[in-house]
């Protein structure tokens, strides 16, 4: 029985060897998917440095306005059939608007991590050519005129830096927030309006200067029928986002500069309106100040192709073995890709403090070192190890090409693969699966 057995292994062993080595590749993979967790929870860990910053300097700023609004009083039938008067709101956008803003940048920095905050000035001017009230049909009768207010909406008060005045027909007003609050604009900044402004049947023109701070995400909304903004920074590298993209735009090592020219036509919210609330934020838009290399999500994508590099690793062994007579066992196989997998937790822990790529050279250069060195211990061959070493160091080059190279990571990757499996191909094509 024992010469039956050791026979059957004898001319078997070659497939045996697969399976095991198969084996082990699966249970190389339990450790990649713990560093996958580990990247995202130190990502999460930069996600709340960033609002912890954001809290107390101003989280992302997303500004409308200025609007008019007018209160008015109409008669209601309730169901029972009781007439009542209640208060309404009529809203006025600007015709023309136009705000330009200088964004300063300022790097901060919480622990390890790396938070991007701004403090910009705007110039912020246009006009609104009149309050047609009878393309609504109110009456004028029954509009309160007292309570006539301009609003200027900031998603976070907290980023403002000085008293915040809009001068309307050459008038000055004073916009504080929560005073003259209305169903559209519950937090908004307003000031009552003067009564020969909202008695004014003609054109007002208006004009405000704004300091505002911020944290990663400068947004506008398009108020005007006409709507112009202009953002100028030192920022090198902007992400523009929103419903609109600019029109114009310039990037340089120096900085950026950009403009919008939004119409009323490109929204579906009207230039004045009443008794009902819009939902205005999904037309805003504006720019994020990114940082440049995010090394989470670089590694993130590097660990995807760890089951490629355990995979050519161990097929490379597997073909020593068979060609050249060596023998390798299990454990040597599960050390291996053991450091191959600590090259994920090198790379990840470099890149908080040095950058995605020094971080993947250092790491890289490590990893194959020690390979090779180990290749050479057991094998006792320089040319085996110097093969392995070659091995690496294309594999590794190979998939840095692949992050690198986002919009084409699909086409040479597949390419890639195509001449690797084609390689395996050609070297196994000899190979003796039984005795």
């Amino acid at each position: 029985m024992e010469n039956i057995f050791s026979s059957f292994w004898n001319r078997n062993r070659i497939i045996f060897k697969s399976f095991l080595i198969g084996i082990l590749i699966l249970l190389l993979l339990i450790p990649t998917v713990f560093i996958q967790n580990l990247v995202s929870e130190r990502q999460e860990r930069q996600s709340q440095a960033v609002s912890e910053v954001s809290a107390k300097w101003a989280s992302q700023q997303t500004l409308g306005g200025p609007t008019i609004v007018v209160p008015y009083q109409e008669a209601v039938t309730t169901e029972d059939g009781k007439h009542s008067i209640e208060k309404k709101f009529a809203y006025f956008l600007p015709d023309q608007l136009s705000i330009h803003s200088v964004i300063i940048p300022e790097k901060r920095y919480r622990g390890i991590y790396q938070v991007v905050v701004y403090a910009t000035e705007l110039q912020i001017s246009g006009s609104l050519d009149s309050l047609r009230f009878a393309d609504m049909n109110i009456n004028e009768d029954k509009i309160l005129w007292n309570e006539a207010a301009v609003f200027f909406d900031i998603s976070d008060v907290r980023g403002l830096k000085d008293e915040v005045n809009i001068t309307v027909n050459q008038i000055p007003i004073n916009l504080v927030p929560g005073k003259f609050a209305n169903p559209q604009f519950k937090n908004a900044l307003s000031g009552l309006l003067p009564a020969p402004l909202a008695n004014a049947h003609g054109s007002l023109a208006f004009s405000m200067s704004l300091k505002l701070k911020g944290s990663e995400n400068l947004l506008f909304l398009p108020m005007g029928k006409q709507t112009d903004i202009s953002i100028k920074s030192s920022w090198n590298s902007p992400s523009f986002i929103g419903n609109y993209l600019p029109d114009t735009r310039q990037i340089n090592d120096s900085g950026f500069a950009a403009n919008w020219k939004v119409l009323y036509l490109n929204r579906n919210f009207p230039q004045q309106w009443k008794d009902r609330i819009y939902d205005l934020s999904p037309f805003a838009f504006g720019v994020n100040l990114i940082v440049p290399v995010d090394a989470y999500q670089q590694t993130t994508r590097s660990v995807k192709y760890a089951i490629l590099c355990i995979v050519l690793t161990f097929t490379a062994f597997f073909l020593i073995e068979l060609l050249y007579s060596r023998s390798i066992h299990p454990l040597q196989y599960i050390l291996v890709g053991v450091a191959l997998c600590i090259f994920y937790t090198l790379l990840l822990s470099f890149s908080e403090y040095i950058g995605f790529n020094f971080s993947y050279l250092i790491a890289a250069a490590a990893t194959i070192l020690l390979i090779s060195w180990y290749v050479k211990s057991i094998l006792q061959s320089s040319k085996m190890a110097l093969f392995i070493a070659a091995l690496l160091l294309a594999m590794y080059g190979f998939i840095f090409t692949l992050i690198q190279l986002e919009d084409y990571a699909l086409l040479i990757g597949s390419i890639g693969l195509f001449i690797t499996l084609a390689m395996v191909m050609y070297f196994s094509r000899k190979v003796k699966w039984t005795s």
